[in-house]
């Protein structure tokens, strides 16, 4: 579809926004940057990495409040259990948007925040990688699947399945920046 409307990619009113393209539009944001003030890339993601986490967390509490992007049904023994309107069920779910704010939120930027002392070049946009690779991968078992993506293969979202190359990506870079250094030394 979008190589014969390749105008349609911009149009993010009608959907397909999501906080994997997000992480792709920073990458490019980042090396645009860093081009533009003779920067590393690996220097500006550090500097940027302890950051995005509190976006993630406001993003997902406007999640909760909106009521969208709830969880999937939960059983009697979660007293927090909701009921979104919008789900068009009163079945209890789980408020996996606030699982969300405080994983992607306020764990991983206490994480990175502690993390970003003098470190290797990269070590802090890698360990971000890795975290909200794994947070996202783990919080998808109570977020409720797009109902027209269902569960994919091995049962796992399509959440899942763009969690894990950013994650990769993340042991990627880390062990690279980390042998890196062992070798200068």
């Amino acid at each position: 579809w979008y190589l014969s409307h390749p105008l349609d990619i911009f149009k993010v009113w009608q959907g397909g926004m999501s906080a994997h393209g997000g992480i792709i539009g920073s990458i490019l944001a980042i090396c645009a940057f860093a081009r533009i003030k003779g920067k590393t890339f690996l220097d500006v993601a550090d500097f940027v990495a302890p950051l995005v986490p509190l976006g993630l967390m406001f993003g997902r509490i406007g999640n909760f409040i909106n009521g969208e992007l709830w969880g999937r049904a939960a059983g009697a023994d979660v007293p927090w259990a909701m009921i979104f309107k919008n789900s068009g069920t009163l079945v209890p779910r789980h408020p996996s948007q606030l699982y969300e704010a405080f994983l992607e939120g306020t764990l991983l930027f206490t994480v990175l925040w502690f993390s970003s002392k003098p470190r290797v070049a990269g070590a802090v946009g890698s360990l971000f990688c890795m975290g909200y690779g794994l947070v996202r991968f783990i919080v998808e078992y109570f977020r409720e699947p797009d109902s027209y993506l269902g569960l994919g293969l091995f049962g796992l979202s399509r959440g899942q399945w763009l969690s894990l190359p950013v994650f990769l990506l993340g042991l990627v870079v880390w062990i690279w920046v980390h042998r890196r250094k062992s070798a200068e030394n």
